[in-house]
């Protein structure tokens, strides 16, 4: 993973200009923007897409903006997508990639404004960029910035599906060693669990639903710190209401992780979430819908301590995302 550390990514906002129309500017921890035009608020998010099985490229490169997007309680409806690659890649590989595009913007009713496609010598693999841009009503809009305290932590999927997914995909043998083969075989197929927009946007309807966040690079421990950071909130978590799978311990126990290392797993596609408790069970009929079971780990609080509680023992939360992702996608 290759995001900034905060501190410096900071200083590469500090010289952004305040404008009276942009509704929410750049800043750590959200992964949308939102502008004014025309009495409307128009949420705007951009993604890379690279290093993810290539039979999936497209989709993914639609989806991982448009959740961003979604999480603002916005429906995605244009995008821009550029697709680039190294000198010499065939233009099969770009015409594949573009229809697993035009299938995933179908999906969702997204409609292709405009791109760019090219190859470059400075690049070595595919690279895909997306823009989505999606509206909202301003009494609809959520940001992360709004949990508030006594509201509870939702979890809508296992921690590190994306990471056990994918390498169930690029790594077949060493995953039925780890998982099972049927196991690998399953996993393998959950690719599109790497999307939130669905139900990001039945969670959106629902009052009480005040801040979500997708636990994508840095997993829990990036997603948590900064909803709370954002919201100016704290948290207790608990260790044993966390959904994690047996898949998930064995990639830990091969590839010797740290519990910080395991609580900091990618994990696109899950949502994090501040929901009021009087919210639970409508949160829960609403992921049921979609297949999904809502897990509340613990709650928001108003000192802004961050506290992992384990074996009834309190520690501090990790502060700092030490994602495994990349360590454990190359398979060693």
């Amino acid at each position: 993973m290759g995001k900034l550390a905060p501190e410096d990514l900071q200083k590469l906002l500090n010289c952004i200009k305040k404008d009276f129309r942009v509704i929410v500017p750049p800043m750590i921890g959200y992964d949308a923007g939102v502008h004014l035009l025309h009495g409307k608020y128009v949420a705007v998010a951009t993604d890379p897409c690279t290093g993810v099985p290539e039979e999936w490229f497209g989709w993914l490169l639609i989806n991982y903006a448009s959740s961003d997007v979604a999480l603002f309680g916005a429906k995605p409806e244009f995008c821009t997508i550029n697709l680039l690659g190294p000198i010499g890649t065939k233009p099969e590989v770009f015409q594949k990639i573009m229809k697993q595009t035009c299938q995933a913007t179908d999906e969702l009713g997204i409609a292709i404004v405009r791109g760019h496609t090219g190859m470059y010598d400075s690049l070595k693999d595919l690279l895909g960029v997306c823009t989505v841009y999606g509206t909202v009503e301003p009494r609809k809009l959520i940001t992360p910035g709004n949990a508030k305290p006594s509201d509870l932590i939702l979890c809508t999927k296992p921690l590190g599906l994306e990471t056990i997914t994918n390498f169930s995909l690029t790594h077949r043998q060493k995953a039925q060693e780890l998982f099972g083969a049927d196991k690998q075989e399953n996993l393998a197929k959950l690719v599109y669990m790497q999307s939130c927009v669905k139900e990001a946007l039945q969670l959106a309807e629902i009052e009480g639903v005040h801040a979500m966040h997708d636990a994508t690079e840095g997993g829990f421990v990036a997603a948590l710190n900064e909803l709370a950071q954002a919201s100016k909130v704290g948290f207790r978590l608990e260790w044993e209401k966390l959904p994690i799978t047996q898949e998930v311990l064995a990639l830990q126990s091969y590839f010797k992780l740290t519990d910080e290392q395991l609580l900091a797993i990618s994990s696109t596609g899950t949502i994090l979430a501040a929901v009021a408790p009087e919210a639970q069970e409508k949160v829960k009929a609403a992921l049921e819908k979609n297949g999904l079971s809502a897990c509340f780990l613990g709650d928001f609080t108003a000192n802004k301590e961050s506290v992992l509680i384990r074996n009834g023992k309190e520690a501090q939360f990790p502060q700092v995302a030490d994602d495994p992702y990349t360590q454990i996608l190359s398979g060693k």
